[in-house]
């Protein structure tokens, strides 16, 4: 089966409505391939890693979470970014990405999958009174002492994760936000959580977990994400019809 390129990008707009975020790229169509679409791989990031592991499976349509054309980076198509366009081009193959809106689908988004993954129950969101929060609260179905919780983070993620202690024992609340999120934790500390989960770190987390009283997980930008963009895509495999491939590029961040 196949289905055309605009009814894809129409459905998916229509799905994550966009529109609704202030995002740091554009969300949607950022490359134009042919115009029937009946292969799909999706990953986390528009690699060159990515696109020629697309090229050997043969897709019309690379669905990722991380695109291109970010605010702020160099405007001029040399070098990686020429290369990588280059590839695109030249094989025909669409580029469709989502950034933000897939971060805070309620169903297929990276918080909502995560928290699937990890047996939370959803409570609300880390901006109680925004109905576009990114990130997510939620509780555990019971307590976990703090070493069962990171075991079951890291068995989740399928890599080590990196634990600041600062908050209580043991664990029953929680916060988290996929990605570069390391800055909500004060969000999570406000809400009087037991502990916070993101993708990355830097250095005054370890400061403001400990000072806030709060448990913090790193748990990978890259682990971390890898959910919402295969819900997409097995989504828009199942309600067209078409061929799905989900390429998980190793990335230790």
């Amino acid at each position: 089966m196949a289905v055309s390129l605009k009814q894809l990008v129409i459905y998916c707009n229509t799905l994550l409505t966009p529109e609704k975020y202030r995002d740091y790229c554009p969300n949607g169509l950022q490359v134009e391939g042919r115009g029937q679409v009946r292969r799909i791989v999706s990953g986390v990031t528009a690699s060159q890693a990515l696109l020629d592991r697309a090229v050997v499976l043969g897709a019309d349509l690379i669905l990722v979470h991380h695109g291109y054309f970010w605010k702020g980076e160099a405007e001029v198509i040399t070098g990686m970014k020429k290369r990588r366009l280059q590839t695109l081009l030249n094989h025909d193959i669409s580029l469709l990405a989502y950034h933000l809106p897939l971060d805070g689908h309620p169903q297929l988004g990276n918080n909502a999958c995560l928290a699937d993954k990890l047996g939370l129950q959803i409570t609300g969101g880390l901006d109680p009174d925004n109905p576009l929060s990114i990130g997510l609260t939620g509780r555990l179905p019971s307590p976990l002492s703090v070493g069962d919780f990171n075991r079951q983070i890291k068995q989740v993620m399928g890599r080590e994760v990196l634990h600041i202690e600062g908050g209580p024992e043991p664990i029953e609340t929680v916060g988290w936000c996929t990605g570069a999120a390391q800055g909500y934790i004060e969000k999570a500390a406000d809400l009087g959580l037991d502990a916070f989960i993101s993708g990355e770190i830097s250095e005054p987390t370890v400061h403001s977990a400990r000072e806030l009283g709060i448990h913090y997980f790193a748990a990978g930008h890259h682990a971390t994400e890898r959910y919402g963009i295969q819900a997409l895509a097995e989504a828009l495999a199942q309600q067209f019809d078409l061929e799905h491939h989900f390429v998980d590029i190793d990335n230790p961040v």
